[in-house]
């Protein structure tokens, strides 16, 4: 796997680029690539932290949002997202191990990672740590389910 340079930012932070960048990648896969019309751009995006992983073009490799949830103690990853040409290389794994240590980083009374997955990603999710806590369900016709991930010994 090739190691990407990882950056995480609060909205305000964050420069047009890495913004344009930020959305030009959700739009084509999960709006373009899923056949998925739906609003993309969200309030949540201004009271995340953008978890971006750059090759060395500076080329947007993978990304995902954390998003604090309940008074600090619940971190929400979304937007969970390996670019098309940088696929089986490994990144998807990394990025999820990263944004999970950012979470507990970022938000120091985090107790629990949440996070709706799509339903084939279920073993992948499991494989951190996460368990299921919905049934499946569709969201934008896309089978989702709810996971949760318990942060033991937490002090805060």
């Amino acid at each position: 796997m090739i190691k990407p340079k990882m950056t995480v930012k609060p909205f305000s932070s964050l420069t047009t680029q890495e913004l344009f960048k930020i959305y030009q990648l959700r739009v084509a896969v999960f709006v373009v690539e899923q056949q998925c019309p739906y609003q993309e751009v969200d309030d949540d995006d201004l009271r995340s932290f953008h978890l971006m992983l750059q090759d060395d073009d500076g080329s947007l490799m993978a990304y995902a949002r954390i998003i604090p949830e309940k008074n600090q103690t619940v971190a929400r990853i979304g937007r969970v997202i390996v670019a098309p040409d940088f696929r089986k290389a490994g990144l998807g794994r990394y990025l999820i191990q990263v944004a999970i240590n950012q979470a507990i980083k970022l938000i120091p009374y985090t107790n629990k990672i949440v996070l709706a997955g799509q339903a084939y990603l279920k073993d992948f999710y499991h494989s951190f740590g996460f368990h299921d806590v919905s049934d499946v369900y569709l969201e934008d016709d896309i089978p989702h389910i709810d996971m949760e991930m318990v942060i033991s010994n937490r002090h805060g």
